[in-house]
C-alpha cells in the first residue's frame, strides 16, 4: 500500500505564493514520476507540472515562469512551489505518484497512478 499525503493548500491574494507538498509513504523502492493536477470547479483535472526520479521537469504552458517543482528521492516528496498566483489558478490541486517500485515477497512490484486526496488552492483577485 502507498499513500499520498498533500499539504500547502490555501487561500492568498492574486500575486502571492503558495508551497504544496505530497509526502508518499510504504514500502517504496523508487517512485520514478510525481506531479500535481488540478482541477476547477466545472472542469476537466489538468497537468500541472511533473519530474522524474532523475529531475527531468515538465510544466503545463499556464505555469511555466511561475510554477517550480521539485522532489526530494529520499524523502518521497514533492513539492510546488507557485508564485504570481492569479485567479484562473484557483483548483483542488491533485498529487500524483506514478510507476511506484515496491517490495513484494514474491518480488518487486510496480504499481501506477497513485492520487492523493487533493488540497484547495484559492486565490482572490
Amino acid at each position: 500500500q502507498v499513500h499520498l499525503v498533500e499539504s500547502g493548500g490555501g487561500l492568498v491574494q492574486a500575486g502571492g505564493s503558495l508551497r504544496l507538498s505530497c509526502a508518499a509513504s510504504g514500502s517504496i523502492i523508487v517512485i520514478n514520476a510525481m506531479g500535481w493536477y488540478r482541477q476547477a470547479p466545472g472542469k476537466q483535472r489538468e497537468l500541472v507540472a511533473t519530474i522524474t526520479s532523475g529531475g527531468v521537469t515538465n510544466y503545463a504552458d499556464s505555469v511555466k515562469g511561475r510554477f517550480t517543482i521539485s522532489r526530494d528521492n529520499a524523502k518521497n516528496t514533492v513539492y510546488l512551489q507557485m508564485n504570481s498566483l492569479k485567479p484562473e489558478d484557483t483548483a483542488v490541486y491533485y498529487c500524483n505518484a506514478d510507476r511506484i517500485r515496491t517490495p513484494q515477497a514474491t518480488g518487486i512490484m510496480t504499481l501506477y497512478d497513485h492520487w492523493g486526496q487533493g488540497t484547495q488552492v484559492t486565490v482572490s483577485s
